[in-house]
C-alpha cells in the first residue's frame, strides 16, 4: 500500500485532538447521506407521478392518430389497413372528434364529443376498463346511447339511465336561420380515468350515431393506433406517415401532449439542480473540516516533509482523508434513498397515521398516493454529482498542506 493512502487513512480513522473537526466531519458526511437520499427520492418520486399520469392520459388517449384535413380522413379503411401492416402497429380504431354541448336538468357543459366503435376501441384505449358504471359495449348503433367522464356527469348531475340533449354546431338552415341540431342521448355508463381532462370534458357515443349527428355519412375523423411499445411511437409514426400516403396527418403522444411531459421534465431538472445544493452545502463543510484538519497536522506534514515527502505526496493524503467523507457519505445516502424510494407507499402512510394529516387529498389532487419509479440512471448520475463535489472539497486544503513549509512549522514545536 502507498504510503500516502496508509497515513490518510490513518487520518482518518485517528482520534483526533480537535473534536470540532470530527464533529464537522460528522457533519459534513451526513449532509453528503442527506443530500443524496433526498435526490433519489424526490427523482424517483416524479418519475412515478410521470409514469402515472402518463399511463392514465394513454389509457384515453392513443400511442399515434392518423387525422385528415378539415377533421374529415377519407378513404379510411384503406388507410388503417396500412397502418396495421407497419411494424409494432397492434391495433387500429376509427373514430369521430366533434364539439358539442351538453344539457341536463339545467345545466349545460361543452364537452369533446368522440365517436368509437366499442369493440375496436377496448383494443387501442383502456376506458372499458375504468368504467365506474355501465359498459362500454352498451354503445349501441342507432339507439344513442351515450357514456360521459365522472367528473362530466357529476356536473351535469346526470345518472346511468337520464337522458341528455346533446347540440351540435352544425345547424339547419330554415326560413327562419339557422337552428342547432339537437338530439338527445341516453346515459349508459360513466367512466372515470383519473385524468381530469377526460372525467370532465369527454362524451363517448357510437360511431355511426355521430356520423348521422354530425352529417359525415361515411367519413371520419382519423384512427387511432396503439403499439406494442409507446416509446416507439414517434419513429413508429414516421412509417405510418410514409405507409398511409395521401393528404394526412400523423401525431403521436409525444407530440399531443408535448408540453405536459416537457413541463415535467425541466421541474424534474430544476429540482436535481435546487437539491444537489444540499450536497453543495455539505462540500463547502468538508473544506472547512479539511482546513482545521491541514491547520492541526502542520507538525505531522514538516516532519513528512523533512523525511523526504513531495507536495504531491501531502496533497494526496488530503485528498485521501476528505475522499472517505465523500465515499461514505455518497454509500450511506444511495443505500438510505433507494431503502426509501422502494417503500416510499409503506412510509407515508404510516407518516400520515402518525402526524393526522392527509398529504395528497383525493378531492384535491389527480393522484392521492405517492408512486415511485426508482430508475438507475438517477442514483448512478446522482453518486457522481456527490463524489465529484467531494472530491473537489478537498483540492483547496490539500493545496494549502503541500505548501507548508517544513522550518515554519517546526519553529514553535
Amino acid at each position: 500500500m502507498r504510503y500516502e493512502l496508509l497515513v490518510g487513512l490513518r487520518y482518518t480513522r485517528a482520534k483526533r485532538r480537535n473534536h470540532f473537526v470530527s464533529f464537522i466531519s460528522l457533519v459534513s458526511m451526513l449532509g453528503i447521506a442527506l443530500g443524496v437520499a433526498a435526490l433519489i427520492v424526490v427523482l424517483s418520486v416524479m418519475n412515478g407521478f410521470q409514469r402515472e399520469v402518463r399511463t392514465r392520459i394513454l389509457s384515453v388517449a392513443s400511442h399515434v392518430e392518423i387525422t385528415g384535413p378539415d377533421n374529415v380522413l377519407r378513404g379510411w379503411r384503406a388507410v388503417a389497413e396500412r397502418a396495421r401492416r407497419v411494424p409494432h402497429v397492434v391495433a387500429a380504431a376509427p373514430y369521430v372528434n366533434a364539439q358539442g354541448l351538453l344539457s341536463h336538468d339545467g345545466v349545460v357543459r361543452g364537452v369533446l364529443v368522440r365517436g368509437v366503435v366499442p369493440e375496436l376501441e377496448d383494443e387501442v384505449a383502456e376506458i372499458g376498463a375504468h368504467m365506474a358504471a355501465g359498459r362500454l359495449a352498451a354503445l349501441v348503433p342507432g339507439e344513442f346511447g351515450i357514456v360521459l367522464g365522472i367528473d362530466l356527469a357529476r356536473a351535469l348531475r346526470a345518472h346511468p339511465g337520464d337522458h341528455v340533449t346533446l347540440i351540435a354546431p352544425q345547424g339547419l338552415v330554415t326560413p327562419a336561420g339557422v337552428i342547432p341540431r339537437l338530439k338527445q342521448f341516453k346515459v349508459v355508463g360513466v367512466f372515470d380515468v383519473g385524468f381530469f381532462e377526460y372525467d370532465g370534458g369527454l362524451a363517448l357515443v357510437n360511431l355511426e350515431d355521430a356520423q348521422r349527428l354530425y352529417q359525415m355519412g361515411d367519413q371520419i375523423s382519423g384512427v387511432r393506433l396503439k403499439l406494442d411499445d409507446l416509446f416507439r411511437a414517434r419513429a413508429v409514426a414516421r412509417d405510418v406517415a410514409r405507409a398511409a400516403g395521401g393528404d394526412v396527418y400523423v401525431s403521436d403522444w409525444t407530440r399531443s401532449h408535448a408540453n405536459f411531459f416537457r413541463a415535467v421534465q425541466i421541474e424534474k431538472t430544476m429540482m436535481f439542480i435546487i437539491l444537489t445544493l444540499i450536497i453543495a452545502v455539505a462540500a463547502f463543510n468538508m473544506v472547512s473540516t479539511l482546513v482545521i484538519a491541514v491547520t492541526d497536522k502542520q507538525s505531522d506534514i514538516a516532519i513528512l516533509r523533512t523525511l523526504g515527502a513531495t507536495p504531491g505526496s501531502i496533497m494526496q493524503i488530503f485528498v485521501v482523508q476528505g475522499a472517505v467523507i465523500g465515499v461514505l457519505g455518497t454509500v450511506l445516502g444511495v443505500v438510505g434513498g433507494i431503502a426509501l424510494a422502494l417503500n416510499i407507499d409503506v412510509v407515508v402512510p404510516a407518516l400520515e397515521r402518525l402526524l393526522s394529516i392527509r398529504f395528497l387529498a383525493k378531492d384535491v389532487y389527480m393522484i392521492s398516493e405517492l408512486p415511485s419509479d426508482l430508475q438507475r440512471g438517477d442514483v448512478i448520475a446522482i453518486a457522481v454529482v456527490a463524489l465529484a463535489l467531494g472530491f473537489l472539497a478537498t483540492l483547496y486544503p490539500s493545496w494549502r498542506a503541500a505548501r507548508v513549509r517544513p522550518a515554519e512549522a517546526l519553529r514553535y514545536e
